[in-house]
């Protein structure tokens, strides 16, 4: 075969699959959400935008992305540092560490009502510590801000682990030399760690970011099981309007915000983050 048409072949699969799962269901959503009765159009996103639960399900899904991705971004880099200097049980830790990557979102929201719900693990351990008398109901209307920290708990738990997996590989490719030539020079831990840890991890650090920044913007069975329509975020109203409104239309229009949020927020991390020309790491 001809080296040069060789690159084309060995992609030809993914590009397929690309085209067939990804784009042109794109197109379909898009032409979905541009079209009525009338033709081309804006009224589907008219529609969404002048909703009154439109500013509040954005509020929601940005504050709850704002307190969570920066926390986990911390953790991952403490937990991904700590497993990088492991010297027996490493594998162990992490593989422990990583369990939540199995469970599914609705599991994990599941889980987590488990401890929060008005017979769950907290408000017997409260009751048992005298804290209480009766059963509080934690998860309602009076109490939105532990319908918050519980659903971001929730997430926390459920999705750190895929920052640290791509933080682990990417501090595992940092040449070892880099750091005994530091501590030769008497560098201290943290002198170590931002001045070439967080450097060369950059790229890894990006990849993360981008990522989990997507997957916060996605969120919607934690939030379902949890706090239900007490707490609105893009994603519940997606499926509100296609599942429950039966209105294609706005549910595709609102798909396109979600989609054009996330790209926006995408760009400005790729651009915080920029890796320099010729990194290797």
């Amino acid at each position: 075969m001809n080296p040069r048409i060789l690159p084309y072949v060995l992609i030809l699969p993914v590009t397929v699959f690309l085209c067939m799962f990804f784009l042109y269901p794109f197109v379909l959503v898009a032409q979905q959400a541009f079209s009525t009765e009338t033709g081309f159009s804006l009224d589907n996103f008219r529609e969404v935008v002048d909703y009154w639960r439109f500013p509040i399900s954005l509020q929601n899904t940005l504050l709850l992305a704002a307190a969570v991705v920066p926390f986990q971004v911390g953790l991952a880099l403490l937990m991904a540092t700590m497993v990088n200097r492991m010297k027996r049980g490493r594998d162990m830790i992490l593989y422990i560490w990583t369990i939540p990557l199995g469970i599914s979102d609705l599991a994990a929201g599941i889980i987590w009502l488990a401890i929060f719900d008005q017979s769950g693990f907290l408000n017997s351990m409260m009751n048992g510590l005298g804290v209480i008398d009766q059963p509080v109901n934690l998860l309602s209307y009076q109490n939105p801000g532990m319908v918050f920290l519980a659903i971001a708990l929730a997430e926390i738990w459920r999705a750190t682990a895929i920052m640290l997996v791509i933080l682990v590989a990417g501090i595992g490719l940092i040449p070892k030399e880099y750091y005994e030539a530091a501590e030769v020079f008497g560098a201290s831990p943290w002198k170590r760690f931002s001045r070439i840890t967080l450097p060369l991890l950059r790229p890894s650090l990006q990849t993360a970011l981008v990522l989990r920044v997507i997957l916060a913007f996605e969120i919607f069975a934690v939030v379902a099981a949890l706090g239900g329509t007490l707490f609105p975020v893009l994603m519940g109203e997606t499926y509100a309007y296609q599942f429950d409104l039966r209105n294609g239309g706005a549910a595709a229009a609102m798909a396109l915000i979600i989609l054009a949020i996330s790209i926006g927020f995408t760009l400005i991390i790729l651009r915080a983050l920029r890796v320099p020309k010729g990194a290797s790491i």
